[in-house]
């Protein structure tokens, strides 16, 4: 290395820009000796091509205790790049930007509404600038002071200073966002990486941004959104390539061409963040010069004489048209499905392809996604590792390792584990929703074959259940019995380890049928009955000042714990609404759903909505108390209208809208709440809601299950989501 280094150096010198993000190829000036000979820092960033890295030391960061941050609109992309340098010179914590086409891809994905609505109306590109102090004082006039001169900076942006944290985080997690928001737009062609993390000085930014965009112009790929981490001149964005055809390849290879001397002619680096790889490692002598890629090889073989260490990247690599994960020879099986994916223009494949290969999935702690990951510590579990797999399963090459589509064991296995919980639509950055595609498998895999007992024993259990609930003593006192219990969770396919619950002596629609009867007959006793009420189901007590609800009685709380449904009765009367149980049964047809038996989940929906039609047309809400039949109403809809999308409320944003508009209520005291949510209820409810009842309130009312409602008119009664 020493020999190399003495060789090479005056050119390392020459040619490594001095950049905050210079990522591409080897780190050879670690090597020079005014770096102090550094082997350690040499070798980061060698993307496995030099060492395995066993463990390593690492020089931390002191954690800051309060923000300050200040939102700069300015007219467009360019323009926000002009201002960096004037807003580094203030030495902010952190520097990002996004442009216009984030947000419009943010909205077609529905993310991060409120803190959307918020921008300030006309800029085209934002500045999100931090700063922070070991005080809330100290923090927010570090934030006015900057604000004060920012307000005379070239491209005169608009200034909003945020000194709320919740308002803050609102707006970060819309800078955050900007992966999953412009990987998969609605209506657009795919978004791809290949020039997602390119870098110039923070002073070349708004000239590099603004000839970026007149090359995406050129090459006609315009819906291409940027973003990134400014401060340090770093620029992600996502791409419309077309990487199906051979046109499509020979202009993605031509843009990529461009775009490498496009930027190394403003001194910067083919990447900034990611590193090279297969995808720009082919572009390095156009940044370096062939003599230092030459070096580069040489730096490898001092550790990897025999190129065994992934071979092809930044030493000798392929062609960055080669190995393409879809080319010219795409063509995936066309498949029918029950789900319709209109996020994916009712395509399967695209669907699959969602996933980007972030791998938010892989965590150990923190989040919902991915359960099934944290307990194995297998890519094949995570989020991430079944979508690869589903890919493989679609792709139609020749070589595929799987060749039996929907009847793939292997599949069926990656995807066993898969609890559908619907974190992974929560928390990926890319909606990844695997719960679906666990569904729309299991139904094509075992058509017309003999299920798992748990499917006919679980996948059934409304009915089950319906049927146990007019015995419940009996059926407690059978499934109590050891030797009968076993054979039980035997004959259900279920692990001898569990417990069959215990089904409540009164479920709650039966409880409710019984209060409602016994108030009419008393009010008639007393000569005040006046006529029945025609709606079915109707309750009698509340002031219905606030409106009417419909409660639904979902198979778990109504016939296990009947208790939540009860106390909810009461929180909504007491707080003003009249609440409307259906008489007839109901199913959201989630156990049929998690097991894929989609044809009978149809059946059943089409029933359910037929109760429920007379309610929605007028207007009524509908409230869950089971996050998970919630969740299924919330994603698996009704045709051309979603239940819980939009203008719906959940119980949890009831009452907290209850919290804040009587003005009768008196001010309460916040008490100390530590909790965390259910996977469905992060998905199907707003658990900022949730949270705010239990802080609001002086007690938490029934439990923490108590999410979810829906409210949209129907036209028709056949599944949104799911094919006729």
């Amino acid at each position: 290395m020493r020999a190399l280094i003495d060789e090479y150096g005056d050119a390392v010198r020459r040619r490594y820009p001095p950049i905050p993000r210079r990522v591409s190829g080897y780190n050879l000036d670690s090597l020079l000796p005014e770096k102090q000979f550094h082997v350690a820092q040499a070798l980061v960033g060698t993307e496995s091509t030099c060492v395995l890295v066993l463990r390593a030391k690492l020089t931390l960061m002191p954690v800051v205790n309060h923000y300050g941050v200040v939102l700069l609109g300015c007219p467009d992309a360019g323009a926000s790049g002009d201002d960096v340098p004037a807003v580094v010179a203030h030495d902010p914590l952190a520097l990002e930007g996004f442009d216009a086409k984030v947000i419009e891809d943010e909205r077609a994905n529905r993310m991060n509404a409120t803190a959307i609505e918020q921008l300030p109306a006309g800029p085209q590109a934002w500045l999100l600038v931090q700063f922070g102090g070991d005080s809330v004082q100290e923090a927010q006039v570090a934030a006015r002071a900057f604000a004060q001169d920012a307000r005379g900076f070239a491209s005169e942006p608009t200034v909003t200073v945020l000194t709320d944290p919740q308002e803050q985080g609102q707006l970060w997690e819309v800078r955050e966002a900007a992966l999953g928001a412009v990987a998969q737009v609605p209506g657009l062609p795919a978004m791809w990486p290949g020039w997602e993390d390119s870098a110039v000085a923070p002073e070349r930014m708004g000239d590099y941004l603004r000839a970026l965009r007149r090359l995406y112009t050129e090459f006609r790929y315009d819906d291409a959104a940027v973003y990134g981490h400014y401060g340090q001149g770093c620029v992600h964005s996502r791409v419309p390539f077309d990487l199906v055809t051979a046109d499509g390849v020979a202009r993605f290879r031509a843009f990529l061409e461009r775009a490498a001397r496009l930027v190394v002619s403003m001194g910067g680096s083919l990447s900034g963040e990611h590193g090279d790889g297969q995808a720009r490692a082919e572009l390095l002598p156009i940044m370096y010069g062939d003599d230092l890629v030459d070096a580069f090889a040489r730096f490898k073989a001092i550790f990897d004489p025999d190129n065994r260490m992934n071979p092809g990247k930044l030493a000798a690599p392929y062609r960055i048209d080669e190995n393409l994960r879809l080319g010219p020879g795409y063509a995936p099986r066309t498949m029918d499905t029950h789900f319709a994916f209109p996020r994916d223009d009712g395509d399967f494949g695209r669907a699959a392809l969602r996933c980007v290969g972030v791998g938010k999935c892989r965590r150990n702690e923190g989040g919902v996604m991915c359960p099934s990951y944290m307990v194995t510590r297998e890519e094949e579990h995570s989020t991430r590792g079944r979508a690869r797999v589903l890919f493989e399963m679609l792709q139609g090459h020749p070589d595929s390792p799987i060749q039996d589509g929907w009847r793939s064991t292997a599949v069926r296995d990656a995807l066993d584990l898969c609890l559908a919980c619907k974190g992974c639509k929560q928390d990926c950055p890319v909606n990844v929703d695997m719960a679906t595609f666990k569904a729309e498998l299991l139904s094509h895999h075992y058509a017309g074959r003999l299920r798992p007992l748990s499917h006919y024993s679980m996948g059934w259990l409304p009915v089950w259940a319906q049927l146990a609930s007019r015995l419940p003593t009996v059926v407690n006192a059978v499934t109590a019995a050891p030797g009968l219990s076993r054979l039980a969770l035997r004959l259900a396919g279920a692990a001898p380890q569990r417990q069959i619950p215990r089904f409540a002596e009164q479920s709650f629609t039966a409880w409710y049928r019984e209060r409602n009867h016994h108030e009419e007959h008393s009010r008639d006793a007393h000569g005040r009955g006046g006529h029945r009420r025609e709606a079915q189901g109707q309750g009698n007590r509340g002031g219905g000042g606030r409106g009417e609800v419909v409660l639904w009685p979902d198979t778990f709380t109504n016939v296990f714990h009947p208790h939540i449904a009860q106390a909810a009765v009461e929180v909504l009367e007491d707080a003003g609404w009249r609440v409307v149980v259906p008489e007839q049964a109901v199913c959201c047809r989630l156990t049929w759903i998690s097991t894929g038996q989609l044809d009978i989940a149809k059946r059943v929906l089409r029933r359910t909505v037929a109760v429920l039609r007379p309610y929605l047309r007028n207007g009524t809400l509908i409230l869950g108390l089971e996050p998970s039949c919630t969740a299924v109403f919330r994603a698996d809809a009704v045709h051309g209208q979603q239940l819980g999308q939009g203008d719906g409320l959940h119980l949890a944003e009831l009452l907290a809208a209850a919290l804040h508009t009587d003005p009768d209520e008196p001010a309460r005291a916040r008490p100390e709440a530590a909790w965390a949510p259910r996977p469905h209820t992060s998905r199907a409810a707003g658990w900022a809601a949730l949270s705010a009842v239990v802080l609001g309130t002086a007690a938490v009312v029934g439990s923490a299950r108590v999410v979810g409602t829906a409210r949209r008119s129907l036209a028709s009664t056949s599944p949104s989501r799911m094919r006729r």
